[in-house]
């Protein structure tokens, strides 16, 4: 079976008859469509273009309190009938699991809710044209490769994809979406030899249609590489340190990482015990919002066919709720918050689709830099070392040392380590937050974060 001749409701259902057959006393399928198209350029000619299509299934089967996942890339219905076979065998072989299990019927998301097309997840105009995508990143090149100070653009590059899913289980469940994604990145390099700095921009859209103007994507792409060059090694010590809007995202996501059911079940996150308790500064509130209006991650239903919902996991500071899915949720006596996801090849597991961060009393960033006075503004972080049972965290970053409240000049080669627990605690946000990112997160100041330097 070929991507075009896709038919998610009849494979899903085929994949459970062929499990009943082998012995499933309970079961869920998974089929995923998925095609792209992509275009690459590099020094103002095309260096790349693909396109690509494809189909993946997934079933789990469970016997008792035993369950086994299998997938693969292939619909027919002798690979679907091997497939059943080989996971309930699999299944009988593995070590119980007394928390595995389907939803109960009387839970599942009712039919009104499993409806994808109020949250405007596709594409309405469908595949662009590849010399689109094409001209997108040439415009966007160019325009980086004007910003005086650039020397070269590493790349730039246009895409767009969709991802068509059903969903079906033995439960009486069944459904499916679509969503569609388009992006443009551009990296720029400025300088020379040595003193060569890069950096980038990447936006991503639900249709091509819906992205920034390519130029000025280029062109701040441009101006960001400029911005680095000359830089130094900031000052060793305790400071404070503001983490930009491009990369505050990652202190939430240490914070969900830590509130997933999964981590908690097994002791290993360092919220543990926490549930009542204040973890981010008063006024401050992290909510999920798995139906936002067009949202990179919006859907209609988890992965085990529960309807989503807003959740707030803390509120006013503080936390309320952990990640669940089914199997989390009964280990810690809790039900599930409808967060299951899962791919082909996988059982369920929680996860969190939009999230945004919000604050009582938000400042304006460049207030946020005067009131700091002199630290650290990081832009850019690499690798991490987080200590999931203690919150220890440590990674290595660039971006500007500011004195005197403001920038004085760009730094890198830097580490920046401190304790997620009281780093948490002691939040400030800006009023910076990107509404069209997944996770819509301010700027954040940060108090008392080692700073290793030069």
């Amino acid at each position: 079976m070929t991507a075009s001749q896709f038919d998610g409701a009849r494979i899903c259902e085929a994949m459970l008859e062929a499990a009943r057959a082998a012995g499933a006393e309970q079961a869920d399928a998974l089929a995923v469509r998925g095609e792209s198209l992509s275009a690459e350029v590099r020094g103002r000619v095309l260096e790349q273009a693909e396109r690509a299509e494809g189909i993946d299934v997934g079933l789990r089967v469970i016997v008792g309190r035993r369950q086994a996942v299998v997938s693969a890339s292939d619909a027919s219905g002798d690979v679907i009938a091997a497939l059943a076979e080989r996971a309930v065998a699999m299944a009988k072989a593995a070590p119980e699991d007394p928390w595995c299990g389907l939803a109960d019927p009387s839970d599942l998301a009712p039919e009104a809710l499993r409806d994808a097309a109020p949250l405007a997840l596709d594409d309405p105009a469908g595949a662009p044209e590849p010399g689109a995508l094409e001209s997108l990143a040439l415009t966007a090149e160019a325009a980086a490769l004007g910003v005086e100070g650039v020397t070269q653009a590493e790349g730039a590059g246009a895409s767009w994809s969709r991802r068509e899913l059903w969903l079906a289980a033995s439960n009486g469940f069944a459904g499916g979406y679509a969503r569609a994604s388009a992006g443009l990145f551009v990296s720029a390099i400025a300088g020379e030899g040595l003193g060569m700095e890069r950096d980038f921009r990447f936006e991503s859209r639900r249709a091509s249609s819906e992205l920034p103007d390519p130029e000025t994507i280029g062109r701040e792409a441009g101006e960001r590489a400029v911005a680095r060059l000359d830089a130094k090694r900031a000052p060793t010590g305790a400071w404070p340190v503001i983490f930009d809007e491009r990369v505050s995202s990652s202190l939430v996501s240490h914070l969900i990482g830590a509130a997933s059911g999964a981590a908690v079940a097994r002791g290993s996150s360092w919220l543990k015990g926490r549930m009542g308790e204040r973890v981010l500064p008063a006024g401050m509130t992290l909510i999920e919002e798995p139906r936002r209006l067009a949202g990179p991650s919006s859907r209609p239903f988890d992965a085990e066919g529960l309807p989503t919902r807003e959740t707030a996991f803390l509120r006013d500071g503080v936390l309320e709720s952990w990640v669940l899915d089914l199997a989390s949720g009964r280990q810690l006596g809790l039900a599930s918050t409808a967060n299951a996801t899962r791919g082909p090849g996988s059982a369920p597991s929680p996860g969190v689709t939009n999230l945004r961060l919000l604050a009582e009393e938000p400042k304006p960033r460049a207030e946020l830099i005067a009131a700091m006075g002199t630290g650290l503004l990081v832009t850019s972080l690499i690798g991490a070392s987080i200590n999931p049972n203690t919150g220890d965290y440590s990674r290595g970053a660039s971006g500007f040392w500011v004195e005197d409240g403001e920038i004085a000049y760009p730094v890198n080669e830097i580490t920046v380590a401190g304790n997620l627990n009281r780093m948490l605690a002691s939040l400030v946000a800006a009023d910076d937050a990107d509404p069209s990112r997944g996770a819509i997160v301010p700027s954040l100041l940060v108090e008392g974060l080692t700073v290793a330097g030069g």
